[in-house]
């Protein structure tokens, strides 16, 4: 089967895409690891119209119902590994997925959003999922009782300990700088809770455990002593990477080397801002993992509108 157009995420960008490609009737298929992306880890949203307050999970389970209503096939639960042009570079997309299938498509619309930057110490993916966690939203409720990290100290993580402060019986937060960067009136609820210590200039080192984390090492860098915290669990919060890996030949998310279309020195997808077009002609990129400023759902979702009808008026030229 042979579709006019293949959209890679399934989060804000990629579901609105899909609503204004089923609504032009045209053939189309979302394939995404998850439906939902980012946008399942925010417990609230307060500034997309329409609503006054809605969850990520309540809002995307809307637009996916949307676009179930038109023809739209959802390949949810598959991963990207590479995108190739046929005939010379004017010809159809193959998209190859990691189970070895592929996807045909006339045209293509790249929204598969960011992913958490990790922290590249040992213990870190040993103990994902036992104890190590890039979700408070999700996981806050594991932790009741026990002493948590997190690592970063910006709006993130002092969001994280928000959720967690319910939860957790002590937070520490860690943060590599000399100075807590999120958000300073929240940070002043989190100190009134007197659960939460703030820890500056600390770089962490490792995660140990046995089956599950049990203490977290780093090093103090203003004495350069080691040392440890004895906590149950760890969470990550110091940023997001572009999910745009799979552009490169070599699985990197840079802008050098054999990128199939052209990326910034962040990695992520240089457009055409009027149409969202990439470097490549019929391939288009929305969301976060485009070089557009503001990383919002509510533009994620507009830019999704305009990829789709960008997309959309390409075949018909064509």
């Amino acid at each position: 089967m042979i579709y006019d157009m293949a959209i890679i995420g399934g989060a804000s960008a990629g579901l609105t895409a899909g609503i204004y490609a089923g609504r032009k009737k045209m053939k189309t298929v979302i394939l995404a690891k998850q439906i939902g992306g980012q946008s399942l880890l925010t417990d609230t949203i307060e500034n997309f119209p329409g609503f006054d307050q809605i969850s990520g999970k309540d809002l995307i389970s809307k637009m996916r119902a949307q676009v179930e209503k038109y023809d739209v096939e959802i390949n949810e639960g598959v991963e990207v590994e590479s995108i190739e042009r046929q005939a010379n570079g004017d010809g159809n997309f193959l998209i190859k997925i990691k189970n070895g299938e592929f996807v045909e498509a006339k045209s293509v619309i790249l929204a598969t959003g960011k992913n958490p930057r990790r922290l590249g110490v040992p213990g870190e993916r040993e103990f994902e999922n036992k104890g190590v966690s890039f979700c408070s939203i999700c996981d806050a409720p594991l932790y009741g009782g026990k002493d948590v990290a997190i690592v970063g100290g910006g709006n993130s993580g002092l969001e994280a300990a928000t959720d967690l402060v319910k939860y957790a019986n002590k937070i520490y937060i860690l943060e590599y700088n000399s100075k807590i960067i999120g958000d300073e009136s929240t940070q002043e609820k989190l100190k009134k809770t007197g659960k939460v210590e703030f820890i500056v200039e600390a770089q962490v080192l490792e995660i140990k455990g046995d089956k599950f984390v049990q203490k977290i090492i780093f090093k103090d860098k203003k004495s350069g002593e080691e040392k440890e915290l004895p906590v149950g669990g760890v969470f990550v919060n110091v940023g997001w990477v572009p999910a745009t890996g799979f552009l490169s030949a070599k699985g990197e998310s840079s802008s050098g080397g054999n990128s199939f279309v052209k990326l910034n020195d962040h990695g992520e997808v240089i457009i055409d801002y009027r149409t969202t077009e990439t470097s490549i002609k019929g391939v288009f990129a929305a969301g976060d993992a485009s070089d557009t400023k503001f990383k919002q759902c509510i533009i994620a979702s507009g830019e999704g509108a305009k990829s789709a009808l960008s997309a959309y008026e390409y075949l018909m030229k064509k």
